[in-house]
């Protein structure tokens, strides 16, 4: 079991840095996802009908026949199979999310994984997100 790590004596501040840009960057493309798709993720309901939701293959496979006959028929992404590659994105980086925050607490221990998290969520609201967009709410997270 791990054990909670000081800060800047154990974890390299470099490391810490890679850290907390990628959990940034991640936290970034699902806040505009979440935005770009109308999906409130800090609603619990609207999070567990996007995680439930089955992929749609025939909406993937969408094909358009072209009006000119001699063009034959090319494969478009039309908006609804758009949407469906973005809520499939989504629903991956929320769990690649989780993932990234399990092996966080593994490797780095509560303390520091929160202060992470922490300044990640700050680099979005300096960014001009609003708190929660990314379905992120450290207080229940982390117990405090």
């Amino acid at each position: 079991m791990p054990i909670d790590l000081p800060p800047q004596d154990e974890l390299h501040a470099d490391r810490r840095h890679q850290m907390e840009a990628a959990m940034a960057t991640l936290n970034m493309r699902i806040a505009r996802l979440a935005i770009a798709l109308g999906v409130a993720l800090d609603n619990e309901g609207e999070v567990a009908g996007l995680m439930s939701e089955e992929h749609d293959t025939t909406v993937l496979h969408e094909r358009r026949v072209s009006a000119a006959p001699h063009e034959g028929g090319h494969a478009h992404v039309g908006p609804e199979c758009r949407v469906a590659h973005q809520r499939q994105e989504l629903r991956g980086l929320l769990v690649m999310r989780y993932e990234v925050e399990k092996r966080y607490v593994d490797d780095a221990g509560v303390t520091v994984t929160h202060q992470i998290m922490i300044e990640a969520e700050q680099q979005l609201e300096r960014k001009g997100f609003k708190p929660g967009v990314d379905g992120i709410d450290l207080d229940r997270l982390f117990n405090t």
